[in-house]
């Protein structure tokens, strides 16, 4: 039976994750689209909120379609992302509910509309160049230049629907770049102002178009993003060189426009705080700017500030070196604070200050439980946990503390099985690894074979209970698939009592098994087919 609500619930979480605008998102759904309709998807299965199919294109491929998270699908492809087959799949799926082609013309929508936007912002672009009047250094002129590019271009055909957002974006970003000064500091920081007000003008618009989360996160979060890695690039550039004194003005300017930045809170608070953070740790890198930004944000007082500005001031504690000072404000504050911490220890990893990046890392690790615990989803709680151990790898391959790192995969357990049972078997602990396999409740299938070959060797009694555990929850599934991949595991269970001399105890343990399961006849064929059950 179809599963109608969890493949339309597919359907809408596919719009968000393929983006129309993107060649290559366009080519999966194009050439998907055609491998369904040519009826190249057979052998499909609805299995516990899942699509399961072969897909024969050159060579035939099985495809795992998750209706609740498309991306997290699976193809024997070795095409990286969602590909043409698990979209064939899905497409064949649909069809069992709704109307596919109004599906792919819907999703296609924005991707026109988007084209239309651009080519309208890129005429109005090209006017607004020509009227353009001075290239004199003046930061109020370039502010006013700025603001009244952006009205025109994104809002001069009214309010934009959210799937036009990003290419009246790009339009008004080109401008701005054809529009800088020619000398290649001032173009620099011409681009660099530039690029801070869209950033401030598309959270304003984002307000005012009353755009929720989600929105923003479907159509363009990721437009933040962009701002911020040319921003980090343009003050890169500015600070290969000391800079010349005819800029002092405009750097007093950009010290305001940080504080306007974290002056509130909105659902752009952690885009606010990176850029606030980047500007202070690359730009504005003058002691006594430092202090005075401090003690501005300290004067306020507890209760009294924004979470920005309290974000703010952990970060000019951290620039003072005050790491104290800056963990037991982020203590504070609150346990959704953590990840903040993130930034500083990534700065820390690339200045080789890895005695200060163990102390963020140990305060990170003591508060992980909390986290993890407090988190609504599996997925979130997972992403955040690979995040802290990606983000610390730099300390602990350095030669930092093992004893930390097991720590932090104890701490964040079991959103970091897979890492800490790597970690326990390449040390050789295998009694506590095959002890964090059977208390998590994993299937041996997720064992790889080479790890079963060691264990078999070097220590084949930590096999057992996994075996045994992963032998009756395959018998439970009562289907011919489970119960022959339950004879493999049965197999090597022998094995494993035959290496640890305990045959007597395996043939008691098979003999109860077969009688427990005596009704089961497609189970017992099986164990035949697989010698385990030999007929004189």
């Amino acid at each position: 039976m179809v599963p109608e609500g969890e493949v339309r619930q597919a359907a809408g979480e596919l719009r968000k994750l393929l983006r129309p605008e993107s060649e290559e998102d366009a080519k999966v759904v194009q050439k998907g689209l055609m491998l369904y309709r040519q009826g190249l998807v057979h052998h499909v299965k609805f299995i516990g909120g899942s699509v399961w199919a072969t897909v024969q294109d050159v060579t035939p491929v099985r495809v795992y379609v998750s209706l609740e998270r498309p991306e997290d699908s699976t193809c024997t492809c070795p095409a990286y992302g969602f590909c043409r087959h698990r979209m064939a799949a899905f497409f064949h799926a649909y069809s069992q509910v709704d109307n596919v082609a109004e599906w792919v013309e819907d999703w296609r929508k924005p991707a026109k509309e988007s084209q239309q936007a651009e080519e309208w912002g890129m005429k109005k672009a090209k006017d607004l160049m020509k009227a353009r009047q001075s290239d004199s250094h003046d930061y109020a002129r370039w502010v006013e230049e700025f603001v009244d590019s952006f009205e025109e271009i994104v809002l001069g055909q009214g309010k934009p629907t959210p799937y036009v957002i990003a290419s009246l974006l790009h339009a008004y970003m080109r401008k701005l770049r054809a529009s800088a000064p020619l000398q290649k500091e001032w173009k620099a920081l011409y681009e660099l102002v530039g690029n801070i007000y869209a950033f401030k003008q598309l959270t304003i618009l984002s307000e005012q178009l009353g755009h929720s989360g989600e929105t923003v996160d479907r159509y363009y979060r990721y437009l933040f993003d962009t701002l911020e890695e040319d921003i980090e690039d343009l003050v890169a550039s500015l600070s290969v060189h000391s800079l010349p004194f005819d800029f002092d003005p405009f750097m007093e300017e950009l010290k305001q426009e940080t504080a306007d930045l974290v002056e509130r809170d909105d659902q752009f608070n952690f885009e606010r705080m990176n850029l606030y953070r980047l500007l202070w740790s690359h730009l504005l890198k003058k002691k006594g700017w430092r202090d005075d930004e401090r003690k501005r944000l300290e004067a306020f007082g507890d209760d009294k500030r924004t979470q920005a500005e309290d974000i703010a001031l952990a970060h000019q504690y951290f620039l003072a070196t005050q790491d104290r000072d800056t963990l037991d404000h982020l203590k504070k504050m609150g346990i959704h604070t953590l990840p903040f911490t993130f930034y500083w220890i990534e700065e820390l990893n690339s200045q080789g200050d890895f005695n200060r990046a163990g102390v963020f890392i140990e305060y990170m690790t003591q508060h992980m439980r909390t986290a993890v615990v407090q988190m609504d989803q599996y997925h979130q709680a997972r992403d955040f946990t690979r995040h802290a151990l990606r983000t610390s790898m730099p300390y602990f391959r350095s030669g930092g503390r093992e004893d930390l790192y097991e720590k932090m995969l104890s701490q964040s357990l079991p959103y970091s099985f897979i890492e800490y049972e790597d970690f326990l078997f390449t040390k050789g602990q295998y009694d506590k690894w095959g002890e964090l396999f059977t208390y998590a409740n994993f299937e041996s299938l997720s064992v790889p074979n080479d790890k079963i070959k060691v264990l078999q060797k070097e220590d084949p009694e930590v096999l057992l209970p996994i075996l045994h555990q992963a032998v009756d929850g395959l018998i439970a599934q009562k289907n011919r698939a489970s119960y022959k991949q339950a004879v493999r595991l049965l197999k090597k269970l022998r094995a494993a009592y035959k290496k640890l001399k305990r045959v007597p105890e395996w043939e008691t343990f098979f003999a109860k098994l077969l009688d427990r399961n005596k009704r089961l006849r497609a189970f017992h064929a099986e164990c035949e087919r697989g010698k385990l059950i030999v007929n004189d």
